[in-house]
């Protein structure tokens, strides 16, 4: 029996090839692997067939935060390429970001854009991070030089179809790097559909960061420490948590944000940021079933999915999605564990 605590029991073999880099179309035909927790049972249905799985009353939690076209490519003194990757905003204004080639963008040091636009290097960070200062609205940068930040595992450029793709077709308030991946999968057809049936739908916002591609590196898991995330529940959606059904993140930064409110088992609305790592042994307090997509190798995501779902089986849900060649990451099928 592995010990899941060792960072090496979350090591899994996956051919690159299944590594989508293409979403399914429409976004409702992925797959769908149903992992029961009591009985458990594994088996695949197309995702357009969830309603089966959910009841009148269920409530699911879907994170509406919305991509932002974060990744910025300029030239630097000299005419040297300079990538920009923003990661927040800070108080004053200027925004943390990663950069690209980060040895030659020292303090002062200025990227430059087309008709006058400047991003200036004002701070210097560990990893590779700087602070910079934009020489126009931040909004003015994004629309005119914003191309979508795709995850590092999808080997291409961005491209047209990625603008609308790369978010849900429910995403509202602007702030996220990184999509929340499992709601890639619904359509508006399909959350009509699930309506109509009595399915509640709430929305809580946690703006996806860049630390949601970190591996843990530490051997022992409980020795890493997690990025820090914004997220945001009014007192509408807390409220509805309070009443009967079960409730089910789409997503692990639902998951997140709800075991990071839940306080005496309700949960508590407001702005906060969450730091929560979630690995097995967790107690979980807010959730009864969650919606994910499949995870990386020795990744904080695939320790929280183990948690929830139980090390063993989550194992064997991981072994059958490989050898039945399941698309994974961002763009690829999705897991429903209940």
């Amino acid at each position: 029996m592995k010990n899941a605590f060792d960072l090496e029991a979350y090591h899994y073999p996956l051919p690159k090839e299944l590594i989508a880099q293409y979403p399914v179309n429409p976004r409702d035909h992925s797959r769908l692997l149903v992992v029961e927790r009591a009985s458990e049972k594994i088996f695949e249905v197309p995702f357009y067939e969830i309603e089966r799985f959910l009841e009148p009353d269920d409530v699911l939690v879907f994170n509406d935060t919305k991509v932002i076209p974060a990744r910025l490519l300029g030239k630097r003194k000299g005419g040297g390429k300079a990538e920009i990757f923003l990661c927040e905003e800070r108080v004053d204004g200027t925004w943390q970001a990663m950069v690209k080639p980060a040895k030659k963008l020292l303090l002062g040091m200025e990227i430059t854009f087309c008709e006058g636009y400047v991003a200036r290097v004002v701070g210097i960070e560990d990893e590779g991070y700087r602070l910079l200062a934009f020489s126009r609205p931040i909004s003015d940068f994004l629309s005119r030089f914003g191309n979508v930040p795709l995850p590092p595992y999808i080997d291409r450029s961005a491209e047209e179809a990625d603008v609308e793709r790369y978010q849900t077709v429910y995403a509202k308030y602007e702030g996220a790097l990184a999509a929340p991946t499992a709601g890639l999968h619904f359509t508006e057809a399909l959350l009509d559909r699930l309506k109509g049936k009595g399915v509640d739908m709430r929305f809580l916002t946690l703006h996806v960061g860049l630390g949601t591609f970190k591996p843990v590196h530490t051997q022992d898991i409980r020795d890493h420490k997690m990025h820090e995330e914004r997220f945001f529940i009014s007192k509408d959606a807390a409220r509805r948590f309070r009443q009967n059904g079960r409730k089910i993140a789409v997503g692990t930064t639902s998951c997140r944000a709800l075991e990071s409110a839940c306080m005496d088992g309700k949960i508590v609305p407001g702005s906060s940021r969450t730091d929560i790592f979630i690995y097995p042994g967790y107690s979980f307090q807010a959730i009864d079933g969650l919606l994910t997509n499949f995870h990386l190798p020795k990744s904080s995501l695939l320790m929280l999915v183990s948690a929830f779902g139980g090390y063993d089986l989550i194992c064997k849900a991981y072994e059958y999605a490989v050898r039945n060649t399941f698309r994974f990451y961002s763009y690829g099928d999705a897991m429903l564990i209940v």
